[in-house]
């Protein structure tokens, strides 16, 4: 059943109902060599991520995972693999979201921008203690993914 919610416009202030859909994200897991790029985020849910955020409006999945990359990596990414979709309703604790998560391959050093204050190349065998929403689940898909090629 569609969740529906009345908001009032700030102008005339008629009410009017409207849509809560879930927001679509992107998650990457960046291969650097054998091992994969974290971000430390500035802001909550503190803890470690992947790489990733909402996509714009007018924006393909593609296009907000190369960009979302760059901006929290500072990393040019080349696409190699759709991982998945991810969408428990309770993966972010802000908002229910959507995230479809791609696997992509980049070379040098990456360098945390964005709402991303560090980043960071781990193996996905020694990940951080403090990982956020379900990336820990996604890394772990990632490994069966790797293993099974």
């Amino acid at each position: 059943m569609a969740k529906m919610r009345t908001i009032s416009c700030p102008h005339c202030r008629k009410q009017s109902e409207i849509f809560d859909n879930p927001a679509p994200v992107v998650d990457m897991i960046i291969e650097v060599g054998d091992k994969i790029v974290l971000i430390k985020r500035k802001y909550e849910p503190h803890g470690w991520a992947l790489p990733g955020g909402f996509v714009d409006y007018g924006e393909t999945v593609e296009a907000a995972a190369i960009r979302e990359s760059k901006e929290e990596t500072n990393l040019d990414v080349t696409l190699v693999h759709l991982l998945g979709v991810y969408s428990k309703p309770e993966r972010d604790p802000r908002s229910h979201t959507i995230s479809t998560t791609f696997v992509a391959k980049a070379s040098g050093t990456p360098v945390g921008g964005d709402d991303a204050a560090e980043a960071k190349l781990f193996t996905p065998d020694d990940l951080p203690a403090s990982m956020v929403f379900d990336h820990t689940a996604i890394i772990k898909d990632y490994v069966a993914w790797k293993a099974s090629k």
